[in-house]
């Protein structure tokens, strides 16, 4: 097969002769990005500005005792963020070029059945998410119609309902709502987390530097543990990170973007870590609502919680949880990108969240999410070997469109290669996502220059052999 480079602007109109049913998953052509950098930023904010990361902070201080220190705690996340943004904006790169989606990407490397069946892997734990944040978005908008009728009204199933068709009302508009949302959350939560951020240093101090800044810590297997935990915390988002760039404006070149991913996750991530650390120090608790009923100590905590909550849950599926998987959604069904984000919020709504969230749920839970994971660090691996190594990012993007083409079928050494990744992830839970991309990455690339260097899909070959 012939490859062409791949150019900023895509021939949408050659695209179009094979492409898929709706225009969603069509390229974007340039005068159809309306995303900017400010925006953009802000979209990566409100992702990280949620209770989830700031859980994640007060798991540091654990009965009063640091597993890090404030050094090591941000020497983790600039390591962590350091690689997600380097991992952001080298898969980005082929989403902003072309303007092509996630589970179109897919279909460079695996094929088209190949992809159909590998973008359930991100897709699915979307889904489920999705739910989940709603559930604990629609727990906490009850809470604040509680407090406001005084009690009268008490319904979670109502407050979860009503939630969940605001986002899909929000989300049917595409990027172009989605960015004035992140906007807007990000701001209200940064200015009350600095807020929040006054009260700790101004009246916890003492405390606060004795349980976390001046604490021992360790640089040994925890530390190591909280790098993939970060990593861990985005790597179905940059596993995708197609689906975000295709909407951001041409013309920013790929240092600037790197920079765009870098800045607002150490922003969101590193300020809601800190207040989660500092949180639990001060109060000995390290669930972060009931520490903020303590540390926020006013008759309109439980608004302010609940608040935060809600917007939280809202921010985080608008970027992480509800595109993705429409666009998996459409692949599997041809059907309309409106219709196709109804179906995502309905898939949500039928997660059952509220068994998920439960204590005795955790454990099923955690497997899943162990499960999953797994696979994500071989997947990235696989395209990047695909798109810089193999193919010098050197694309023909109307095949990746034509049913019958060159694409079709499935890519073994791809297959082989992602599993042969998650079965060494396994072998060490806490380093899993850096083994499985390492191992997937060099069994890929070995595999297909020299056991499948022939292999074909349907028709033609996988890549043009030297």
């Amino acid at each position: 097969m012939s490859t062409n480079s791949g150019n900023l602007e895509t021939n949408v109109t050659q695209v179009s002769q094979s492409a898929d049913n709706d225009e969603a998953l069509n390229p974007r052509s340039p005068n159809e990005r309306t995303v900017g950098p400010i925006p953009y930023m802000f979209m990566w904010i409100g992702d990280g500005v949620n209770l989830g990361n700031m859980t994640l902070g007060a798991s540091l201080v654990v009965a009063g005792v640091a597993t890090l220190n404030i050094v090591q705690t941000f020497a983790a996340a600039i390591i962590a963020i350091a690689i997600i943004s380097t991992v952001f904006a080298l898969n980005d790169r082929l989403g902003y070029r072309t303007g092509i989606p996630y589970v179109v990407q897919l279909r460079m490397s695996f094929g088209l059945k190949g992809a159909t069946v590998t973008s359930l892997l991100r897709g699915i734990p979307a889904v489920v998410w999705y739910g989940v944040q709603s559930w604990i978005g629609g727990t906490a908008l009850n809470e604040i119609a509680k407090a406001i009728t005084g009690g009268a009204f008490n319904n979670v199933v109502i407050c979860f309902v009503v939630l969940q068709l605001v986002q899909i009302v929000i989300s049917m508009y595409g990027f172009h709502a989605i960015k004035w949302v992140e906007t807007l959350t990000s701001i209200v939560i940064m200015v009350a987390l600095v807020y929040v951020f006054g009260i700790l240093v101004t009246k916890y101090n003492g405390v606060v530097s004795q349980k976390w800044v001046h604490a021992t810590g360790s640089w040994g297997l925890p530390f190591f543990s909280f790098i993939m935990v970060f990593l861990g915390n985005y790597a179905g988002i940059f596993l995708s990170a197609a689906d975000y760039s295709r909407e951001l404006k041409s013309g920013i070149r790929d240092g600037k973007r790197g920079f765009l991913y870098f800045s607002p996750i150490v922003l969101a991530y590193g300020f809601v870590i800190t207040i989660g650390a500092m949180l639990a120090s001060a109060t000995g608790i390290s669930n972060p609502v009931k520490a903020f009923a303590i540390v926020v100590d006013n008759s309109y905590i439980t608004v302010f919680v609940s608040a935060f909550i809600v917007l939280g849950a809202v921010a985080t599926n608008m970027v992480a949880n509800i595109v993705t998987p429409t666009y998996v959604i459409q692949l599997f069904t041809k059907l309309k990108y409106k219709v196709a984000v109804f179906i995502t919020g309905l898939l949500g709504l039928c997660a059952f969240p509220w068994v998920l969230v439960q204590d005795s749920s955790a454990k099923g839970l955690d497997m899943f999410i162990l499960i999953y994971s797994a696979f994500l660090g071989p997947i990235v691996a696989i395209l990047l070997i695909e798109y810089y190594i193999l193919r010098k990012q050197r694309v023909e993007v109307s095949e990746l469109y034509n049913q019958s083409g060159v694409f079709a079928g499935y890519n073994p050494a791809a297959i082989l290669a992602m599993l042969i990744g998650a079965g060494a992830a396994f072998l060490k839970v806490d380093l899993a996502w850096i083994i499985g991309l390492v191992v997937a990455g060099i069994a890929y690339y070995l595999l297909m220059k020299f056991a499948f260097k022939e292999s074909r899909f349907k028709s033609g070959t996988i890549f043009e052999n030297n």
